[in-house]
């Protein structure tokens, strides 16, 4: 694992599956964290909570913090609590989102902005709040897309639209934030393992297996681990990608 001592990354979403594991993964590389989750006293606050316990009780340097990513100014005061915690910032993983399951004779104008808003115009607020601290300094910033962001699935019309987005938000982000130094790129995972999902989802957790290359749904650490290896030097040139973490899905024919 590329060596990430002294370094700052701030996680949105971690007290979500993969970005917990995100989350988990940059601490055991060295890196300080901040771990977001959207606020409240729910699961996903306590979940980020247990991420940073963990993190300090194996050595490591974590923090909390809430906001809601679809407010800019919300975003930038994210931003500031690792300049203040930690005294510096290197790298973001923007990984906020929700992605429900809605066909589109049903999806009506509330439900379709309440996942675009979440997932592109989220990762829109935290990009932009992050780049403006990292411009000059250099950094890395890393948007969580989606393999729906090219290949969709009935019933997420509104998520695919979104992960479209958030992939080319990404490439546009680094023909604009690449001459200051900042590179970005994006991760589209495929389907990611999470409690309850075998028994919620028998028959497409079964086809996936039964198609994927490795064999395997994927673990909330194959996708940080993509994360830290973007994040590190070892990605110093690369910038503007799409790095797919699928198990080879989409390698897979479609006929």
């Amino acid at each position: 694992m590329p060596d990430l001592s002294g370094t700052v990354t701030l996680v949105t979403g971690a007290g979500g599956g993969i970005g917990a594991g995100i989350a988990e993964r940059f601490a055991a590389a060295g890196a300080a964290v901040v771990a977001h989750h959207r606020g409240g006293t729910g699961p996903a606050a306590a979940k980020a909570a247990r991420v940073v316990d963990r993190i300090v009780e194996q050595g490591g340097r974590a923090v909390t913090a809430r906001a809601d990513v679809t407010d800019p100014d919300a975003c930038a005061a994210l931003v500031n609590v690792a300049f203040a915690r930690f005294g510096r910032l290197d790298a973001v993983v923007a990984c906020a989102g929700v992605q429900p399951v809605t066909p589109l004779t049903g999806l009506d104008q509330a439900g379709w902005r309440e996942v675009v808003d979440a997932n592109a115009a989220g990762s829109f607020a935290t990009l932009q709040a992050a780049a403006a601290r990292l411009r000059g300094g250099g950094g890395s910033i890393t948007l969580i897309a989606s393999i729906e962001g090219t290949r969709p699935a009935a019933g997420h019309a509104h998520y695919a639209a979104s992960k479209a987005a958030v992939i080319m938000l990404a490439r546009a982000a680094a023909l604009e934030y690449g001459p200051s130094g900042v590179r970005v790129n994006s991760v589209s995972p495929g389907l990611v393992d999470r409690a309850g999902l075998e028994s919620d989802w028998a028959d497409g957790v079964a086809r996936w297996r039964g198609r994927a290359p490795l064999g395997r749904m994927g673990e909330p650490c194959d996708v940080g681990d993509a994360c830290v290896f973007l994040a590190s030097p070892m990605a110093r040139w690369i910038t503007g990608h799409d790095l797919v973490v699928d198990g080879g899905m989409s390698a897979v024919p479609g006929w």
